[in-house]
């Protein structure tokens, strides 16, 4: 990864939040399960977090998140800190990369995948319900379920649909040592 400049970085945590805001309030699937969707946001933030890095990814992913909130359910601050978590995490598991030299290669696709598992499995079933419990003192059963179909959608969603991306970003830039001078 290439080190982005202050203003990059701000102007991609102003897209990336939009684009969270857009994607998670607009194109959220429901799921029997009261305020849980199915959010393909994750993978757009998996992949302004490995671009840009983690502090993108983190305030991508929490004011992103207030901004769904506030204008859907209500706040729930448990909730936002789990998407700028997960944001966070996808940046600093990903921060050595070489997308920027069109490096996308299998090692690169499964550490992608771990970090974003992983991360969601912090957001999702840690944070999220801890902070649920905690703070606004809901059931634990409920928000771990919850929590539980997070995890599980937010990694399937953001797997697939970030290796897509990033693969095909990948293929858009030079690759290290493949021009060649003519004589």
């Amino acid at each position: 990864m290439t080190r982005t400049s202050p203003v990059t970085q701000v102007v991609a945590i102003g897209i990336g939040a939009a684009l969270f805001f857009v994607l998670g309030r607009f194109v959220a699937i429901p799921t029997p399960i009261p305020n849980t969707s199915i959010s393909i946001q994750y993978a757009i933030l998996a992949v302004f977090a490995v671009l840009y890095g983690p502090l993108v990814g983190a305030l991508a992913g929490f004011i992103g998140h207030l901004l769904i909130d506030a204008t859907g359910y209500g706040i729930w601050l448990s909730w936002e800190l789990a998407s700028g978590v997960f944001g966070l995490l996808v940046g600093v598991l990903l921060l050595r990369n070489a997308l920027a030299d069109g490096e996308f290669g299998r090692g690169s696709a499964l550490r992608f995948s771990g970090a974003v598992v992983l991360a969601n499995l912090v957001a999702w079933l840690v944070i999220a319900p801890l902070g649920d419990v905690l703070i606004y003192s809901e059931p634990a059963n409920k928000v771990w379920t919850q929590g539980a179909l997070a995890f599980v959608s937010n990694s399937v969603t953001a797997v697939v649909l970030g290796l897509l991306i990033l693969s095909l970003y990948a293929r858009t830039r030079t690759r290290t040592g493949s021009l060649s001078h003519d004589q």
